[in-house]
Parts: structure tokens; C-alpha cells; sequence
């Protein structure tokens, strides 16, 4: 398991990110987009056969310069750590369980002391609104890593140095968030569309059917709960919160109206229909709603017209909105891209 600890200056992913390597050195996902990631996969597979972790680090004075070479001019620091069975992934679950139960929490990875890592390895505490996993063993350690949790607010993500039992230790923090939910209200193309794109993103997608006793769309991906639930069951069928996405699709303007006229009580973070300029002037009149309360038509202008470009399009401005962007084009920007 190779985790990006800490980062300076322009790099392709974030502290956090994860890539699992095989010994036969193929990888799931990835942390750097170009050239430390054969180096990363080299240096994992003797991770593996040593059964030792270690710390890997990607500066500009590097020996083949990696980030110059990629265009990035970052500078990269991973935690490479073998995988030796299940209790080394108990984390896992707990983060698993935070996030279905949509409470946020931290992760917390105790990994380093003075520049070395860990022996035997990292360890590890989860917390969401109370503590999930603690491997620490150290009851300084904790209490130090619960109070800075406790006070980091949204600029807990990184790595600081906090004091323990056996003195001062590196660890890295994570703010751990519900994934973001998208409900689909209609069963169509572009519903169909847009619940395989947001399977891809990782969004926990429902389509959902206002007919009774329909069976599931063919095409629909495993991963994507389908169910069935009308304007007045809505509320209490699927999760509806700040982290969730709304899209009504269903073609049909009094339906659509009855389903805006029920979320528009809840806290989203986005609440989209589709429709041409015509239907999207009448459910502004009817529901005296409009932008950024109500998006209609949803989606960004890119010249959309089959069902998955119209997808594609809805998607982008769901992930403005969370991203706070505004969803120009980056060439035409100074400012930074993450």
C-alpha cells in the first residue's frame, strides 16, 4: 500500500491518495501521473519481499528528476507499507463504516519518527463522533491526535508532529466525508447515462422509479441502487442532505413539479432539472424558484445533445458546485487548479 503523505508545490494527486501494488507489479490506481510511479511500483515490490515499510521521497535535486520531467515541479513524499494480512487493513473497515453511516470524521496514520518509519509499521486512529479504531497502543498519542482532530476544522488535512508515550511521531490526517449522493428521479437514457458516469466518479447514485413494480433498467451498473418511491415517499426512501445531488428527469412537468416542490425544504447541494428553455421558464413561474436554488436546464453549456453528452454536462456542474467552481475553461485562469 503506497500512501502520498505529503506534497509541495504543483503534483498530480493529493496527501491521501492510495495505490495497491502486486508483486508482480501491477498496480490499482495511482499518485503521480508520470514518471516516480515506475519507481514507486519497483520500490513496493521490495517492500513486499522485505516485509519492512518505507519512506520514498521525490524532490527536484532527484536523480532522474521526476517531476521535471512529468511537467508537475512538484515534490512527492510516500509511505510504501507491505500488506501482510487483514489486521494491517482494519482501517478499512472503519472508515467503511463512517462513511455509511454519512457522519464525517479523520483518519489518523502515525507512520514516522525522526525520518524513519514505523516499526513494524504504521498505525492508525478513526474517529467519527467517537473513536471507531485505535492501533496506537499509546494513550498519549491518542489523546494528542483527538484533541488536534477535534480542533482542525477543515484545515485538519496533513501531517503534523504530535507528542506520545515514546516521544514525538509524524502523522497524517485525513478528513473522511460521506461520499457524495446523487438521486436520479426518473428512468430514462439520460438518467441511465448520467447513474453509469456517476458510478465511475464514485458517487453513491439511486435512480430512482415513481411507477410501482418496474424491475431494474438493463444497463443500469451493479453498484447503482435502483428503487422505487414517488414525491411523498422520497424523503424517507433515500439519503437527502448536504452532500447529495438531486437531477429530476422525468420528462414530465406536473411530476416534476410535485418532486421540486418536496426538495426544495432539504438542504442539497444541488438541485437540477433537465428541459428545454421553454419548460425550464415554466417551472421557474410555477415553483418560483431559480438559479443557484434551482438549475434548469441542468448542466454546463458544452454543446450537449445525446443522452451521455447531456450526462457529461450535468456532471461537470455537480462537481462545480461541490468544488465551489465556477466551471470555466482552466486555460482561461491564473489561479491554482486544485
Amino acid at each position: 500500500l503506497a500512501t502520498l503523505v505529503r506534497t509541495h508545490g504543483s503534483t498530480f494527486r493529493r496527501p491521501g491518495a492510495r495505490m495497491l501494488v502486486f508483486a508482480d507489479g501491477t498496480s490499482c490506481r495511482g499518485l503521480s501521473g508520470g514518471c516516480p510511479e515506475q519507481d514507486i511500483i519497483e520500490r513496493a515490490r521490495r517492500v513486499i519481499q522485505q516485509g519492512k515499510p518505507q519512506i520514498a521521497q521525490y524532490k527536484r535535486d532527484f536523480v532522474f528528476d521526476p517531476m521535471q520531467e512529468t511537467g508537475c515541479g512538484g515534490e512527492l513524499e510516500v509511505l510504501i507499507e507491505p500488506v501482510l494480512g487483514p489486521q494491517h487493513m482494519r482501517f478499512i473497515e472503519a472508515v467503511e463504516q463512517c462513511q455509511s453511516n454519512r457522519r464525517p470524521g479523520f483518519l489518523a496514520t502515525a507512520y514516522a519518527a525522526e525520518g524513519q518509519c514505523l516499526s513494524p509499521g504504521p498505525r492508525r486512529l478513526v474517529w467519527s463522533g467517537k473513536t471507531l479504531l485505535d492501533e496506537f497502543n499509546d494513550a498519549g498519542l491518542s489523546a494528542a491526535v483527538l484533541e488536534h482532530g477535534a480542533s482542525g476544522g477543515r484545515t485538519l488535512d496533513g501531517v503534523v508532529s504530535l507528542p506520545g508515550d515514546k516521544g514525538e511521531l509524524e502523522v497524517m490526517f485525513e478528513r473522511l466525508c460521506p461520499p457524495h449522493a446523487l438521486v436520479l428521479l426518473g428512468v430514462n437514457a439520460g438518467s441511465l447515462a448520467l447513474a453509469r458516469i456517476a458510478s465511475l466518479l464514485g458517487w453513491k447514485t439511486t435512480v430512482v422509479d415513481y411507477r410501482l413494480n418496474t424491475l431494474a433498467p438493463s444497463g443500469l451498473p451493479e453498484v447503482v441502487d435502483f428503487i422505487h418511491a414517488n414525491p411523498e415517499t422520497l424523503c424517507s426512501a433515500v439519503p437527502l442532505d448536504a452532500l447529495t445531488s438531486v437531477v429530476v428527469m422525468t420528462h414530465h412537468l406536473a411530476r416534476d413539479v410535485e418532486y421540486i416542490n418536496v426538495l426544495n425544504n432539504r438542504s442539497l447541494n444541488y438541485l437540477g432539472v433537465i428541459g428545454s428553455r421553454s419548460r425550464a421558464a415554466e417551472l421557474r413561474g410555477i415553483t418560483g424558484l431559480s438559479p443557484p436554488r434551482l438549475r434548469v436546464p441542468a448542466g454546463l453549456n458544452i454543446g450537449s445533445e445525446t443522452p451521455e453528452e447531456i450526462a457529461l454536462s450535468i456532471a461537470a456542474e455537480i462537481q462545480a458546485r461541490r468544488a465551489a467552481k465556477d466551471g470555466v475553461a482552466l486555460s482561461t485562469i491564473d489561479s491554482p487548479i486544485h
